[in-house]
């Protein structure tokens, strides 16, 4: 028996085939990662000091969340997420916190599109965590109740803003053609 004929079936398959099947793409591989991950601000305030306490524990939580992209270069962006928590007793503020949670990421080798689709959910999305446990951790420190904040789905929230952006671009485009008239 030959040497070729008593190779593995996957060696012969690749075999003649020369260096192609191990040359690797021209084209750059797409890549995605977080550099560094920092604390940007964090605020907590307690308006009502002791009276807080002294009121039955029925609260009214009120969660706002927004993030802000910042290109720094062409291969670096920072991705900064802002969670603020109001929360009321009787109407009245027992206690508000805010923190801005930021991160450094790479990105090489994705078009705009990606980049853009990358820092408005995986970003986001790998800083929640991180703010989440910074607000229960303040909340706690200032003697009130644990806070632990439900998860968020940043891809439905992105794929709302952009159904939101092309219903608005509809819109301005059918009113464009009656204004000239």
């Amino acid at each position: 028996m030959s040497e070729e004929n008593s190779k593995p079936a996957e060696d012969q398959a690749t075999a003649g085939q020369g260096s192609e099947a191990q040359k690797p793409s021209d084209k750059p591989q797409p890549h995605f990662g977080l550099q560094r991950l920092y604390l940007k601000d964090v605020s907590f305030e307690a308006p009502q000091g002791v009276k807080a306490f002294a009121q039955d524990w029925k609260p009214e939580v009120n969660q706002e969340m927004t993030t802000a992209v910042n290109k720094l270069d062409e291969k670096n962006f920072e991705c900064e997420l802002t969670l603020t928590v109001t929360v009321k007793l009787a109407d009245k503020v027992a206690f508000l916190v805010e923190v801005k949670q930021a991160g450094l990421f790479g990105v090489s080798g994705m078009g705009e599109q990606q980049t853009a689709h990358a820092m408005s959910t995986a970003a986001p999305e790998m800083l929640f965590p991180y703010a989440r446990e910074v607000i229960d951790s303040v909340v706690t420190k200032g003697s009130f109740p644990a806070l632990m904040l439900p998860p968020v789905n940043f891809n439905a929230m992105f794929a709302q803003a952009m159904q939101q952006q092309q219903q608005q671009k509809a819109a301005a485009a059918q009113e464009a053609p009656e204004s000239v008239q």
